[in-house]
C-alpha cells in the first residue's frame, strides 16, 4: 500500500474535539465556530447567518455539525442559506468534522460550521 501525505490549501483540517472544544490545524478554539477557507472564527449559532452567507461565493458546500447529535437547523436558516446558493449538508458535529476532513484534502470548495459535543 502507499500512503500520500495529504497536503491542505487554503483552509486547515479539524485534528481533534472534545466536550466544548474543537482543534484545527492544531490550534485549540473553544465554543461555535466556523472554519474554510477564510480561517477559523467563532461563530453565534443558528441566529448568526452573516458569516455563513459571506461564503457563498467560495465555497460550494457548508457542512453544518449539530453538536453531539444530529438535529435540524431551523428551516428559516437552510432557506437562507440555500437561497444564496449554498449547498447545505447537516450533520453531528464528528461525521462533520471527519467529512469536512476528506473532502478538504480533495480540495473541495468547503467550510464548516460547529456546535461543539
Amino acid at each position: 500500500m502507499r500512503l500520500n501525505e495529504v497536503t491542505y490549501t487554503d483552509a486547515q483540517p479539524v485534528d481533534g474535539y472534545g466536550p466544548g472544544f474543537f482543534r484545527i490545524g492544531g490550534e485549540v478554539h473553544y465554543g461555535t465556530l466556523l472554519t474554510g477557507p477564510q480561517g477559523t472564527a467563532p461563530w453565534g449559532g443558528y441566529s448568526d447567518a452573516a458569516p455563513l452567507l459571506d461564503l457563498a461565493d467560495t465555497i460550494d458546500v457548508l457542512f453544518i455539525g449539530t453538536g453531539k447529535e444530529l438535529s435540524h437547523i431551523p428551516a428559516d436558516l437552510r432557506r437562507t442559506l440555500e437561497d444564496a446558493g449554498l449547498g447545505v449538508e447537516i450533520m453531528n458535529s464528528p461525521a462533520a468534522c471527519r467529512t469536512y476532513n476528506v473532502l478538504l484534502s480533495e480540495g473541495r470548495r468547503i467550510a464548516l460550521a460547529l456546535i461543539p459535543v
